[in-house]
């Protein structure tokens, strides 16, 4: 029987994704960071705010007529209309606070907004029932795990650090120099881009962006990017000794098959043997 194991796009083992909070104005300086080291973020944001000052500082935020064009090669995603602590809200206004967000961002986007992130990390077990309903695939929590795995349950998807954790950068040179391809590992940060005018630190994600980007042996993708590729990889259909594979996706993934490269291109199927 072939030994198979599903990798990351291009037989990657490891992925960087980055989350960050509020949509302020600091989130275009992040991106620029981003981008000058081929770094993705998902960037949740509160659409009943953008005319707002009232919330954590008097730093503005990105308006919607600028949303388009700031994120366009990252991921908007809900972070509720408003920013409720929702565990305390009745389940009809936490109902209306995702949908209305979604209504807004996709409106602004043109596109299907799918993921979230807690407000305050406030949640329950009925607000990721709720959530799963409302058409929302994942959720972040603020409770960080440095153990580098893929979500066990999406809509309680735990970030391996906030960008303030002072051994970041310990974390990120175990992960660089993790070799063991036998392993699917991802690091998962972060934060709300305005701390780092609060601190007056930038300095801590440009250093960790320069190691971590542009690096040969890890996929960096946003939020839902990781949430769709792990999906399609579940609905791949095997033969019983692995002599080939039905993808019945829209998506290409990508396949260690007895040490060597594979892929299975969507609604393809492969030989294997």
């Amino acid at each position: 029987m072939n030994k198979v194991y599903i990798t990351f796009p291009e037989g990657k083992a490891k992925c960087l994704t980055m989350s960050y909070d509020d949509g302020k104005i600091q989130d275009k300086r992040l991106i620029e960071i981003f981008d000058s080291n081929g770094i993705k973020g998902t960037f949740n944001l509160n659409s009943g705010l953008f005319d707002s000052k009232v919330y954590n500082n008097d730093y503005p935020r990105i308006q919607a007529d600028e949303v388009k064009e700031v994120y366009k090669d990252h991921e908007v995603a809900t972070h509720t209309c408003t920013h409720p602590t929702i565990e305390r809200c009745p389940l009809t206004e936490v109902a209306w606070e995702i949908l209305e967000d979604r209504r807004r961002l996709e409106a602004i986007t043109g596109k299907p907004v799918r993921g979230n992130a807690y407000p305050n990390g406030s949640y329950n077990k009925e607000i990721k029932s709720l959530f799963k309903q409302l058409g929302i695939e994942y959720a972040r929590v603020v409770e960080t795990r440095p153990d580098y795995k893929l979500p066990e349950d999406p809509l309680e998807w735990h970030p391996t650090a906030h960008h303030n954790d002072q051994e970041l950068m310990k974390k990120a040179e175990f992960f660089a120099e993790f070799k063991k391809s036998q392993y699917l590992k991802l690091m998962y940060v972060w934060g709300h881009s305005y701390e780092f005018d609060n601190a007056g630190n930038w300095e801590v994600i440009e250093k960790f962006c320069e190691y971590m980007g542009k690096r040969e042996d890890i996929w960096y993708a946003t939020n839902i990017e990781i949430t769709d590729y792990i999906d399609a990889s579940k609905r791949l259909k095997f033969g019983v000794d692995n002599q080939f594979v039905y993808n019945p996706s829209a998506t290409l993934i990508c396949l260690s098959v007895n040490g060597k490269y594979v892929e299975a291109g969507a609604g393809e199927t492969v030989s294997l043997g």
